[in-house]
């Protein structure tokens, strides 16, 4: 597909793997970086066009200025409250629609958003659509293997994530000899490991480091076009600074930041990472 991509970025180092994964297929990327989020420095080496939260119109015209339609959002961004938002003309139109869906956990917001982009005449694709090498693939990543006792503890977290999904809850648990710890809501997964953290460090998880598994998956109903699961080198220094064995991911449902890095980081610290088949027990 030769035509060119529009690339909507939060914050981290996906977008720009994105950018290069496409340009090395021979389309033209063009990044359109949110204020606040992303590094300047970055950009040089990339056509981009800063955009705020709510700007929807100007987004539209800069979209059709570089004759872009298919559309990418990819990075890590807070879920924006009224106050973070600039709206425009654009954006007034569409306010019924908005309010409506900020009623509403992520992916009812995010549905919402992909709509909006429809019945304007775009195309909201996944990045792992443009970027399937950003994908974790199945197998364990670095050089340390889970536990059958790991295993067990990745079997009960698939479990229960495919249950509170369905509630628009958060993508992460942390799970130790088949017990759940903490679950992700609103405070995000570097949020998470490092209460589990804490609560080692306060002894009221008294089960041995190396004990348990942090498990992130995707909602059941989620639109996967959006807000997949990530993974990065922090993430694995969460885990190993929470004492827990090692992570695990759905294979091919999951986006990976950095994996050379997740990589090493892993076999430094002697904790596993895992990609799992979707709808199965490992």
């Amino acid at each position: 597909m030769s035509d060119p991509l529009a690339i909507v970025c939060g914050g981290g180092s996906l977008p720009f793997a994105v950018a290069d994964a496409a340009i090395a297929r021979g389309r033209r990327a063009v990044l359109y970086p949110l204020q606040g989020l992303v590094d300047p420095a970055r950009l040089a080496a990339y056509r981009h066009h800063w955009i705020r939260l709510g700007q929807f119109g100007r987004f539209r015209r800069l979209l059709a200025e570089e004759d872009c339609r298919d559309v990418v959002f990819i990075g890590s961004l807070v879920r924006p409250g009224w106050r973070d938002m600039r709206f425009d003309l654009g954006m007034v139109a569409m306010l019924p629609t908005i309010v409506r869906a900020f009623r509403g956990g992520d992916d009812k917001l995010l549905t919402a958003m992909g709509r909006v982009m429809e019945e304007a005449g775009l195309r909201p694709l996944g990045a792992h659509e443009v970027a399937p090498e950003i994908l974790v693939p199945q197998g364990v990543l670095g050089g340390v293997a889970p536990r059958e006792s790991d295993r067990a503890d990745i079997a009960t977290a698939l479990d229960f994530l495919a249950v509170t999904g369905r509630f628009d809850m958060g993508q992460a648990v942390v799970v130790a000899d088949q017990q759940v710890l903490g679950v992700e809501a609103a405070e995000g997964t570097d949020a998470l490991l490092a209460r589990i953290a804490q609560l080692r460090a306060n002894r009221r998880i008294r089960l041995p480091h190396g004990t348990g598994v942090l498990v992130k998956a995707p909602k059941p109903q989620q639109d996967r076009r959006f807000d997949l699961p990530s993974i990065g080198p922090r993430t694995i220094e969460g885990v190993a600074q929470a004492g827990l064995a090692g992570l695990a991911v759905v294979a091919g449902e999951t986006v990976v930041a950095d994996p050379d890095d997740v990589v090493t980081a892993a076999d430094k610290h002697g904790v596993f990472a895992i990609g799992v088949p979707a709808g199965s027990i490992p």
